[in-house]
């Protein structure tokens, strides 16, 4: 009996494998399995997320280009730790140098007059706890899994805002906290402008795929830039 129900399950296991073979064949991609947890939803959101954390890397580089005192003002020392501190283990957004901070809090540290650390990576962990917030910590989603569009709206607006700060916030010497945007000769390099977009576009497109999927509506904000706080985007 037990012999007859190995060999079933054998068959089985090679019937599996070669559904998942022409699969893969027909599309013309690699197929990976846990892709069959996954709605079409999940693999979109599975792109946003690359993507963002693709264009946070690119931004984190570009801002200490623009700081490179910023690195001796910290425990990171050079860009590549940094890097690795901020990308190597996801959802371990917590310093002790930035006194544990994330999210918003790291974001305020980064334009408070009286932080004497990296700024660059103050602003770099609030932005990426941030967005992980938006998508429930998750770095990839599955079928039950169920995200809120009001999160990743409000995560958009918050990038409006920080963008805002950057090129307006400055200190009482009346120098900026961080350079960002700013002039080669007399050609405008809005390349930081460029990346802040393309986040602001992806967390937007994505509330409004979430949003329509659940028959959802999201509370739109109303407000003046300049004068308006962080919106609170919590796990």
């Amino acid at each position: 009996m037990r012999a007859a129900l190995r060999h079933r399950f054998f068959v089985k296991s090679l019937l599996l494998i070669a559904l998942v073979g022409m699969l893969a064949g027909c599309s013309g991609r690699a197929f990976n399995v846990k892709n069959l947890a996954k709605s079409d939803v999940d693999m979109v959101a599975d792109a946003h997320i690359r993507e963002l954390r693709n264009l946070s890397h690119e931004l984190l580089v570009k801002l200490y280009k623009r700081n490179p005192v910023q690195l001796s003002r910290g425990k990171g020392r050079s860009v590549t730790r940094r890097i690795n501190q901020l990308f190597s283990q996801p959802n371990n957004y917590r310093f002790i140098e930035l006194g544990n901070r994330r999210g918003n809090d790291a974001v305020r540290l980064a334009f408070d007059e009286d932080f004497k650390g990296d700024r660059v990576f103050a602003l770099m962990v609030g932005i990426n706890s941030m967005l992980n917030a938006a998508y429930d910590g998750k770095t990839e989603l599955f079928l039950l899994d169920d995200l809120d569009q009001q999160k990743l709206y409000d995560s958009a607006r918050n990038l409006e805002i920080i963008t805002w700060r950057l090129n307006n916030r400055h200190n009482s010497a009346g120098e900026p906290f961080l350079l960002s945007n700013g002039y080669t000769g007399r050609v405008p390099n809005l390349s930081f402008e460029r990346i802040f977009g393309k986040m602001i576009v992806l967390q937007d497109m994505m509330a409004k795929i979430v949003a329509d999927r659940n028959n959802r509506a999201i509370n739109s904000v109303v407000h003046s830039i300049a004068s308006s706080t962080l919106l609170p985007v919590g796990i």
